[in-house]
């Protein structure tokens, strides 16, 4: 599923607005349109990462930098490797397999919906920075929320339910989430 949404989400984003619009913040985030995507691509790999390596404590080292100057296409690129990375990892994990994570020890099936969560809200993100609606498909939104929000019913439309769990919209009447975490522990 991390594969097919990185896919999914990388296809809406390619050609969605001309390079100049891509400095722009990235809906309510202080980041940038091209910012979001180097978090995308080096989130979705760290969890790879965090995957393979194990470690108990502690987030590991990827990369050193981005090139600043890299166009869009580039970067969609990185995350379409990174998700490769992190659905390779889970696949690759043995059900006993656990790694650290802030919001959680977490499994192979916990990180790839952490990938999931990551992929779609920051390409809401980067849509409402770029003035283009889009919330994440539910198909795709529904097992990420089961798995890392369990206390969020389970509505008919999961997508809407993820963007509101994450703060990134509120229903009539009510105030966006200002703090939120997940939960990657192995249930």
């Amino acid at each position: 599923m991390v594969t097919e949404t990185a896919e999914r989400t990388t296809a809406f984003l390619d050609g969605l607005a001309p390079a100049t619009a891509w400095s722009r913040p990235a809906g309510r985030l202080e980041w940038s349109c091209h910012a979001t995507l180097d978090h995308l691509a080096l989130g979705i790999t760290g969890y790879a990462g965090l995957l393979t390596a194990k470690p108990r404590d502690r987030y590991i080292t990827l990369f050193a930098s981005l090139d600043p100057q890299a166009p869009v296409s580039a970067r969609l690129e990185g995350i379409r490797v990174a998700a490769s990375f992190l659905a390779s990892a889970v696949r690759a994990a043995a059900p006993e397999d656990r790694a650290w994570h802030p919001w959680g020890h977490s499994d192979g099936p916990g990180f790839a919906a952490m990938g999931v969560v990551e992929a779609v809200v920051h390409t809401h993100d980067i849509a409402t920075g770029l003035g283009v609606g889009w919330t994440p498909p539910d198909e795709l939104a529904g097992p990420a929320l089961a798995r890392l929000f369990p206390g969020v019913p389970h509505e008919d439309e999961p997508g809407l339910a993820l963007l509101r769990a994450t703060g990134r919209i509120a229903r009539p009447g009510e105030r966006h989430l200002a703090e939120w975490s997940w939960d990657g522990t192995v249930r």
